[in-house]
C-alpha cells in the first residue's frame, strides 16, 4: 500500500522562499498530486524542485528522491526498481507529504534544492518534456 496522510490538517504556509522560482513554467504534471513516502527522508521539508520516483512494483508508491547519506546536500543513485516521475512543484513537510509533481516543464536548475547533475541526462530519457535550464 502507498503513503497515506491527513487530508483534513490545519493549514500550513512553508516559507523557503524558492518555489516560485525553481518552476519556471508548469506544462503538465500527475493530476490529482499523490502523497509521498517520506520514511528515511533526512528533513522536515521537501523542497520545490525535488527530483520524485516512484517504485517499478508498487504503482502507489512515491517518494523523494534519495540524498547521499554522506553528504545531504547531494542526490544519491537511483534505487533498483524505480524510475523518475518528475519534479515537486511546491515545498511540502514530512508531516503533510502531498505532493504536486510536474513531468513536463521548465526547472530552474540552479534554484533547484540539489544539483541534478548527476542525473540530468538520465532524466531527459524518461521525461523528455522537463527541461533544466537558469538565466
Amino acid at each position: 500500500m502507498g503513503a497515506t496522510a491527513n487530508l483534513a490538517s490545519e493549514l500550513q504556509v512553508i516559507t523557503s522562499g524558492l518555489d516560485s522560482v525553481v518552476i519556471r513554467r508548469y506544462g503538465a504534471g500527475i493530476i490529482g498530486g499523490r502523497t509521498l513516502d517520506v520514511s528515511g527522508y533526512p528533513y522536515d521539508v521537501i523542497k520545490a524542485g525535488h527530483v520524485i520516483i516512484a517504485s517499478d512494483d508498487d504503482e502507489t508508491l512515491f517518494k523523494p528522491m534519495p540524498l547521499k547519506e554522506s553528504d545531504y546536500d547531494k542526490y544519491d543513485t537511483l534505487p533498483g526498481s524505480h524510475h523518475y516521475v518528475g519534479v515537486l512543484v511546491r515545498s511540502v513537510t514530512k508531516d503533510a507529504p502531498l505532493a504536486a509533481i510536474m513531468y513536463d516543464g521548465e526547472v530552474n536548475d540552479k534554484a533547484s534544492p540539489y544539483s541534478v547533475d548527476s542525473i540530468k541526462a538520465e532524466m531527459k530519457t524518461v521525461l523528455p518534456g522537463l527541461v533544466f535550464m537558469h538565466d
